[in-house]
């Protein structure tokens, strides 16, 4: 009778099957099938900011409201001239998917006017955390920069933002930077029933998901003082920044604080419709 041929392969093969079917690795530890579902299992990643493009920003802003920003604008004689100011001007960008921007100047026989708009998109490259949780951080960042005073309680109870070092508003130099916004003149045009307190630097609370104001009156000089005032926006993970400024030719003339934080404002808003938020 003829034997059957030892082969050694085969049976290495064999041993190693049936040390897999022991359920432990080689070190005594459990094998990956010993606890399904969570050996080798990865964190989900956070979840993606709602937009993931920027719009054109020199097109966002339509005539109408750029004759209302820029007084002057819509009587430039020259076509061409009245052209490029309405079109704006890009910032500079090195990546048009995540910051773009846009600036208009206009200079009138009463005033010179800028207006930036600028839009930047938060991406997270942490899986463990969201867009828009990082678009949320930099814009605390950029809220504790603009130093807004903190809102004090009114006798009605209300919180109102007002600092303790503000000026009274009757006084030409009450003040530069945040509480700039307390600054006026006798030609002033704001309601009388809109206190200094109404029109300082603060949280807005009906723009996007966060919102802030802040209001800058240049220190008095030689010439005549510029009112600057940025609102800005989170809306998911893109942070909008607008930037209003007004310097009249007039020495000695200030420019009005409600009527500029208004327009701006309404600008503003717009913006937000225009991304949805």
């Amino acid at each position: 009778m003829l034997r059957r041929a030892y082969v050694p392969g085969v049976a290495a093969l064999l041993a190693a099957v049936l040390a897999g079917c022991t359920g432990s690795s080689d070190d005594g530890g459990p094998s990956d099938n010993s606890n399904p579902g969570s050996a080798g299992t990865a964190s989900p990643a956070a979840q993606p900011g709602r937009y993931a493009t920027l719009p054109e920003p020199c097109g966002v802003v339509d005539g109408r409201t750029l004759d209302e920003l820029l007084p002057g604008i819509g009587e430039m004689t020259d076509e061409a001239r009245r052209e490029k100011a309405y079109g704006g001007e890009a910032t500079l960008t090195y990546d048009t998917d995540r910051k773009v921007g846009c600036r208009w100047k206009v200079e009138s026989a009463e005033a010179t006017n800028h207006l930036l708009v600028d839009f930047e998109r938060v991406v997270s490259y942490d899986n463990a955390v969201s867009d828009d949780a990082q678009a949320e951080e930099l814009f605390a960042t950029k809220q504790s920069a603009a130093e807004l005073p903190e809102p004090v309680v009114t006798s009605t109870g209300s919180p109102s933002p007002s600092s303790s070092t503000s000026s009274s508003p009757s006084s030409p130099s009450s003040s530069t930077g945040p509480s700039g916004a307390a600054g006026s003149s006798p030609s002033s045009s704001a309601s009388p029933s809109v206190s200094p307190a109404d029109l300082q630097p603060r949280v807005l609370e009906d723009l996007g998901d966060e919102a802030f104001l802040d209001d800058a009156l240049d220190s008095a000089g030689s010439t005549a003082r510029q009112r600057t005032v940025t609102v800005a926006f989170r809306t998911s993970n893109v942070m909008v920044t607008v930037e209003y400024a007004e310097q009249p030719m007039t020495v000695g003339t200030v420019p009005d604080s409600k009527e500029m934080q208004d327009r701006a404002r309404k600008l503003a808003a717009e913006l937000a419709d225009s991304l949805g938020g």
